[in-house]
């Protein structure tokens, strides 16, 4: 089976420099045979080296998080790829060889969410699945229509309990992907006076909300002064901050 490595940028959050950064970090990691693609309406300053494909159009007016068009990844007319696909945020750090994400087994393979303990809502930072097999989840997604967000926080609950109800939802072992957020950071007042822990063990490290890989790299003041960050100058080892 073919194995993809595969992003999405889209907007102004993330400049090509975020694609060529992840895309360094895949190929200094990886081993299994491998496209790296990236789908993107702009693909000014992105590396030679990255596969650029159109990125297939979701309507997701009236939802407010940008992230819901990550679904358009489930259409049946995903450009010409085949096979295994591994999804990656563009503002991961990859730590460690990610052979192992094309070689655990499972239909669709997720971070289990450290924010949902209690439910069985996935990260969707770091996933797999199996390319053009998965059109109902948009049709489901446009039967649900505005009122998708009663039922579902973000996409990737409604994305979690699509494929719960397929019977293929799985997780990834939770030592492989780890959030800076919640694995990291120092408690308070510590965090004031120690630089975030180094997750050694961990495959990749997740950055979901703020602060980013490079507010982190640089140090970081949250609202109200409590998630304040230390410069955390031990990302260079994996992650090019310029």
């Amino acid at each position: 089976m073919e194995n993809n490595v595969i992003c999405v940028k889209w907007g102004t959050k993330f400049g090509p420099e975020y694609v060529n950064r992840l895309y360094k970090m895949v190929e200094k990691n990886i081993t299994v045979p491998h496209r790296f693609v990236c789908f993107t309406d702009e693909p000014e300053g992105i590396v030679e080296g990255v596969e650029i494909r159109p990125f297939n159009k979701l309507d997701d007016s009236g939802l407010p998080e940008k992230a819901w068009k990550k679904l358009g990844l489930f259409t049946d007319q995903l450009a010409d790829l085949k096979g295994r696909a591994l999804f990656l945020d563009l503002d991961v750090v990859i730590m460690k060889n990610i052979d192992e994400f094309f070689e655990v087994p499972g239909e669709f393979v997720i971070i289990k969410d450290w924010d949902f303990e209690d439910d069985i809502i996935g990260n969707s930072s770091v996933f797999r699945f199996e390319v053009n097999k998965h059109k109902d989840i948009i049709e489901n997604f446009y039967k649900e229509g505005k009122d998708i967000r009663k039922r579902y926080k973000n996409e990737q609950a409604f994305l979690s309990h699509q494929m719960k109800n397929k019977g293929i939802l799985s997780y990834w072992d939770k030592s492989w992907c780890v959030s800076f957020k919640r694995n990291c950071l120092r408690p308070f007042p510590l965090n004031f006076f120690q630089v975030p822990k180094e997750p050694v063990e961990a495959k990749i490290l997740v950055f979901h909300g703020r602060p980013n890989p490079e507010q982190a790299y640089e140090g970081f003041m949250g609202k109200g002064g409590l998630r304040y960050v230390k410069p955390t100058k031990w990302l260079d080892k994996y992650w090019e901050h310029k």
